[in-house]
């Protein structure tokens, strides 16, 4: 039996394995050819990379509006049918027929918001001198889609110490097969309990690369990770962004927030 602790449960769904703790020592070696995006800032103090929790951005968007545009047209249509005397359809087909037409509705207008209003980029600062991770937490409500409350951006602080990778693979019928991800699961600080879990990569190789560069970028500091061959990418820049991301908020740190997790302690955000 799986145990839970607070709603959580200790592994992730399609849980592998745990990859290496924060704190232990790095023995895999990296280079900068292996990674498919440049992190989005280096320095003495933190590194930020790059996240997006969403695989591909547009889909939702183009295919929602595809298919609310022809539902409303069937909704026309059994409206007509349902109100014309002169054509006799049973209660239970047209019952049917709303009932499809209403849950296509709540299905696709959730999504296209969720494509749209989730950020550009959804970044995780280290903090080498404080030992803390920020996340840029996009939190939502599938089922309150409308409210402004339950949609908004709400950053996350944690302690380094009591962070887990975990690799999960796990095969989703109608969502492309095989699907594979590295999720960050955050303990009680002194005990086994999970009290959160974030995303953190699609894939599970790439995941682990990018947290043997948090792992060594925590413990040994930014001399010891190798040079990228790519500039890293401004989100929220138009011009490197594509045509359906700038649709999308740019990425805004509360100025609280923004300031501590890019200085150490006892520096101007401690004064």
């Amino acid at each position: 039996m799986i145990k839970k602790v607070n709603g959580l449960r200790r592994h992730s769904p399609g849980w592998k394995y745990d990859l290496p703790a924060p704190n232990t020592p790095p023995n895999e070696h990296i280079y900068s050819n292996y990674f498919n995006t440049t992190p989005n800032h280096i320095d003495l103090t933190y590194l930020e990379l790059s996240r997006s929790t969403i695989r591909v951005r547009g889909i939702a968007l183009l295919g929602g509006i595809a298919l609310l545009t022809i539902n409303t047209m069937a909704f026309l249509f059994f409206s007509y049918v349902a109100l014309n005397p002169k054509i006799a359809v049973s209660t239970d087909v047209i019952i049917i027929c709303f009932s499809i037409t209403l849950a296509i509705y709540l299905l696709c207008i959730p999504a296209i918001r969720l494509d749209i209003t989730t950020p550009r980029d959804e970044p995780i600062r280290f903090n080498r001198h404080r030992q803390k991770v920020y996340f840029y937490h996009f939190k939502y409500d599938w089922f309150f889609f409308f409210s402004r409350h339950r949609w908004h951006v709400k950053p996350i602080i944690h302690d380094w110490a009591d962070l887990i990778a975990e690799a999960c693979s796990m095969y989703a019928p109608g969502s492309g097969g095989l699907k594979e991800n590295i999720m960050i699961a955050v303990r009680k600080p002194g005990t086994d309990e999970v009290i959160a879990r974030y995303f953190f990569a699609h894939d599970i190789e790439e995941g682990k690369k990018y947290w043997t560069i948090a792992r060594l970028y925590m413990q040994q500091g930014h001399d010891v990770l190798p040079e990228f061959s790519h500039p890293p990418r401004d989100w929220n820049n138009d011009a490197e962004v594509s045509l359906i991301r700038r649709l999308a908020p740019k990425v805004q740190w509360p100025p609280d927030i923004d300031l501590e997790s890019r200085t150490a302690p006892n520096s101007g955000a401690d004064q």
